[in-house]
């Protein structure tokens, strides 16, 4: 399984270099709309390749945030399960101790 792991990085990271290898020309980055710019335009001019691979490394952080926040309730509900098992574990030995049969005959006739 380890070298399927690595095969697909080294497949996503030839991807990589070659997007960045043919869109290395400057592209202008405006974060306002220029009707809306009024008199500070705000705007950068950064090659292509990089416009993209900060997009989708935005995206794929936005997903882990998410899918984290959306799995938070699992988590809490695990860990208030995990505690009431114990709690239960805890009980059953103790009524396992408080009720086991006597070990010896005699001491169970005298109680």
């Amino acid at each position: 399984m380890r070298y399927v792991r690595y095969a697909l990085l080294a497949i996503i990271l030839i991807v990589v270099v070659l997007l960045a290898v043919a869109n290395r020309e400057l592209v202008t980055l405006r974060l306002m709309p220029e009707q809306l710019s009024g008199v500070y335009q705000l705007s950068h001019e950064l090659p292509l390749f990089v416009v993209i691979l900060v997009t989708l490394l935005l995206g794929v952080f936005l997903g882990y945030v998410l899918e984290w926040g959306r799995e938070m309730r699992q988590r809490r509900e695990a860990s208030e399960r995990k505690r009431l098992i114990a709690k239960l574990e805890r009980e059953n030995a103790e009524l396992r101790r408080r009720h086991a049969a006597p070990k010896d005959e005699v001491l169970a006739i005298l109680e």
